[in-house]
């Protein structure tokens, strides 16, 4: 089962260098040019097959498995990889990224910024209502 709500994936470990940050970069450029991704777009355009997919799987033991899924002139195709390859190469190529519900429950971080659509909503019609009622003499001293 995968979740279907927007996952952002985010590393804040400096010390880890040449990690998921370095690969990924802000999710479209890759820091390095000459990364394999490249090599790995250039390939599925020379054998015509389209990323459907890419799904992190599970995580056992810290570390996490990927998948990418294919679209090819023979079907759909499977292929296990590294999660930071797959991950930057679905934002290469605009494929959607799902994220396996255990993964998300295990290593997943809430997003706090879920909900203050409403309270910036709320915040706004507060405001507004302040500035009916507001005389200009209030802020004479």
């Amino acid at each position: 089962m995968f979740c279907d709500r927007p996952v952002s994936l985010v590393s804040d470990d400096e010390d880890a260098g040449g990690g998921f940050d370095d690969v990924v970069g802000d999710g479209v450029e890759l820091v390095d040019p000459e990364y394999p991704v490249d090599l790995g777009e250039e390939s599925l355009e020379t054998v015509g097959a389209e990323v459907e997919r890419v799904e992190v799987t599970k995580i056992e033991g810290g570390t996490f498995y990927a998948e990418i899924t294919l679209q090819t002139q023979y079907g759909r195709r499977v292929l296990d990889a590294r999660p930071s390859d797959s991950i930057a190469l679905a934002a290469r190529v605009a494929a959607p990224i799902w994220v396996a519900d255990e993964v998300l429950a295990e290593a997943g971080i809430a997003d706090e910024t879920e909900g203050s659509h409403e309270d910036e909503e709320a915040k706004l019609a507060e405001f507004k209502r302040f500035l009916e009622e507001v005389d200009p003499e209030d802020f004479q001293g």
